[in-house]
């Protein structure tokens, strides 16, 4: 079991192989199919409110039930993956198959993508606190900030090559 903690380096990165256990602490922000869309138009318009360099992304919403991840293929996730990637997105996380296209733009940026058990009462038992930052009116799926403790995943894709 491998530990990190935010904000992510690329030398963290490098000590990692596809199918490594790990955990995850500190900051990581939420998103999914209403918020990400809305994210990378921030960043077209160069208007985003926080820095996203050696940040994580978790593919959920936030609800009073918790936190697990969503499916990470979906068009409105999986499209802007890329250029979140390019913008110092270290770490996306989520469940599911990524297209060879998305791990190459992975690969090519320096970023990796991590599966976690969709097993909401452990996930949300490792969140210490959570902030709505952006999008409120997504309700549930407005972005957060939430500040966490040891969040389990396995490496899916880096470098290229897939689990």
């Amino acid at each position: 079991m491998k530990h990190l903690t935010t904000p992510i380096t690329d030398e963290d990165l490098n000590n990692l192989n596809v199918g490594d256990q790990i955990t995850i602490s500190g900051t990581i922000y939420t998103g999914r199919d209403a918020a990400l869309p809305q994210l990378v138009e921030l960043i077209k318009e160069n208007n985003i409110p926080f820095d996203l360099n050696g940040s994580i992304i978790m593919h959920t919403a936030f609800s009073e039930a918790g936190i697990a991840p969503t499916t990470s293929n979906k068009e409105e996730i999986e499209s802007t993956i890329q250029i979140l990637s390019e913008n110092g997105v270290k770490i996306h996380i989520g469940k599911g198959m990524l297209s060879d296209k998305t791990a190459n733009a992975l690969n090519e940026n320096n970023s990796i993508f991590v599966v976690t058990p969709p097993v909401a009462a452990l996930l949300t038992s490792k969140v210490l606190k959570k902030k709505c930052v952006l999008f409120e009116w997504e309700g549930m799926e407005a972005m957060f900030k939430l500040k966490v403790d040891n969040i389990p995943g396995i490496v899916a894709i880096h470098n290229g090559k897939k689990i």
